[in-house]
């Protein structure tokens, strides 16, 4: 049985990891979207769809209200020093996050072209609804959540390596 503060060192480690192949395909999405700014007829007919990662906590059903109920726990827990370790509410952890992929379901733009191959009667083609500025964008934060899950990462394994020191 592992202690309560080595058990928190990996948990941490898998919460970083988690978010780490979160952000990971983050980036891939943005990727792919960039990828079909033009892509103007898909097997599902029509335009692409720009995708969208939604991040969401593992076990997000419970983890908030155990944490409540933790806290409520140590408030009404009388302490004698500040130090003292408090009682735990069974089945709190935090387990990660979790990234989903959906389609974004705004109306596709639409060009006067009327060269293009999928162009309608009217010289209009339905192009996808992707703003480069907007994936920019993403694909920023993501590079800088990606970091921030690194950075994490190795203060975790800094503070494991500086327990075994003791």
């Amino acid at each position: 049985m592992y202690d309560n503060r080595i058990r928190g060192l990996f948990d941490a480690l898998k919460i970083s990891a988690s978010g780490l192949a979160a952000q990971r395909r983050r980036l891939n999405a943005v990727a792919e979207n960039l990828a079909n700014i033009h892509t103007t007829n898909t097997p599902e007919g029509g335009p692409y769809r720009r995708k969208i990662t939604r991040l969401t906590e593992i076990n997000r059903r419970t983890a908030f209200s155990n944490s409540l109920a933790r806290e409520r726990l140590m408030l009404a827990t009388p302490r004698i020093g500040h130090l003292e370790p408090q009682a735990e509410v069974k089945g709190w952890r935090f387990s990660g996050v979790e990234a989903a992929q959906v389609r974004d379901n705004s109306d596709p733009i639409t060009v006067y072209d009327p060269t293009h191959p999928d162009a309608d009667e009217f010289g209009y083609v339905r192009m996808p609804n992707i703003n480069v500025v907007t994936e920019m964008v993403d694909m920023i934060a993501a590079q800088r959540a990606y970091e921030a899950n690194v950075t994490a990462i190795k203060t975790t394994k800094d503070m494991a390596l500086k327990a075994l020191e003791i």
